[in-house]
């Protein structure tokens, strides 16, 4: 079964019935935007979770150094890399922390060239929506079918992480579709921006478990 990822997180509340659900993953924003946190705030919010769910940290154009010292202090086990990073990126990254790096590839209508030496770099690529203006958790969807034999051809066993408009309603197409090992979802369970809900995300943890079962 794919992992899933609830990101954007901004309460300890969410973040704690994240666990409950089985998450593998919880996401806090240092990139900015109405989800941002202070480090601080994001380990508060993140010690909510009593599980073994690994802690991510999402990152616009933050220096390499900044990063290290985030990862630090919040505990982080995972770096989401936005804006647009290259190989390069990611090996000065690495320089500074031994967590996790997922690059964001941000795409329009097929795959950039250097998604290949992301995956190379990178401990994992994410796929996201490329809008103006906005790193993420807008609510936008990829095109999946046109995107599958590109990324079928690209990731051989990488690990690929998808983001960008998936909901409840859609996720199990999304998995059918493009089968990432993690599916990454942030508005598509929100009342509001940062503020989850908790029916949403029960029901996009059990249609993800449905995918699974109907895929054996």
């Amino acid at each position: 079964m794919a992992e899933i990822k609830y990101c954007g997180l901004t309460r300890s509340e969410d973040a704690a019935f994240a666990g409950v659900l089985g998450a593998a993953y919880l996401g806090v924003i240092f990139a900015g935007g109405p989800r941002m946190l202070t480090p601080v705030r994001a380990a508060e919010v993140l010690d909510g979770c009593r599980t073994a769910a690994r802690r991510v940290g999402v990152f616009g154009r933050a220096l390499p150094a900044e990063i290290g010292r985030i990862v630090r202090e919040v505990r982080l086990d995972v770096i989401q890399l936005h804006g647009d990073p290259v190989a390069a990126d990611v090996a000065a990254v690495r320089r500074e922390s031994a967590a996790q790096i997922w690059a964001v590839v941000r795409i329009t209508d097929s795959l950039p060239p250097e998604v290949e030496e992301l995956f190379d770099a990178a401990d994992a690529v994410l796929i996201d929506a490329r809008v103006p203006g906005s790193l993420g958790g807008n609510g936008v969807a990829v095109d999946w079918p046109a995107l599958r034999n590109a990324l079928a051809a690209r990731r051989g066993e990488r690990r690929v992480v998808l983001a960008g408009g998936l909901a409840p309603e859609n996720v199990a197409r999304a998995l059918a579709t493009l089968s990432p090992d993690v599916v990454d979802v942030s508005s598509g369970v929100e009342s509001a921006p940062g503020i989850k809900d908790h029916a949403r995300m029960r029901a996009f943890a059990a249609a993800v478990a449905g995918a699974a079962q109907e895929k054996r």
